[in-house]
């Protein structure tokens, strides 16, 4: 089964810019596109960005040139370079399979908070 440890989360202050990373097992990941999800207080968890097995990207028109995703098929880890960060980005952010792997898949996740 697959599972997904994510890291990187912190306080930052708005403008800033934060480097998530997410660390992927139990499945063959260099085969599936990844996407990182984030999900902010008393809204559904929404995809933010994907990647395809072959690195075309993705991304939601609120994040798009601000957010970069990448993957390194070596270290099964999929990363989310987020800057000029705004207080809209709180959120907890999640990796997982695009589209996900199942309800039982998803980590723990990553607290961003964007405040001054």
């Amino acid at each position: 089964q697959a599972q997904f440890v994510e890291s990187g989360g912190a306080l930052v202050q708005p403008g800033g810019s934060l480097r998530l990373s997410c660390a992927a097992s139990g499945s063959i990941f260099s085969i599936y596109a990844m996407g990182w999800y984030r999900q902010a207080p008393g809204s559904q968890r929404e995809l933010v960005a994907h990647i395809t097995n072959t690195g075309s990207t993705n991304y939601v028109d609120s994040v798009k040139r601000r957010f970069i995703i990448s993957r390194d098929n070596v270290k099964n880890t999929v990363y989310l370079q987020m800057s000029s960060l705004k207080p809209e980005d709180t959120a907890v952010y999640y990796c997982n399979r695009f589209p996900p792997a199942g309800l039982n898949s998803w980590g723990q996740g990553t607290q961003v908070t964007v405040s001054s």
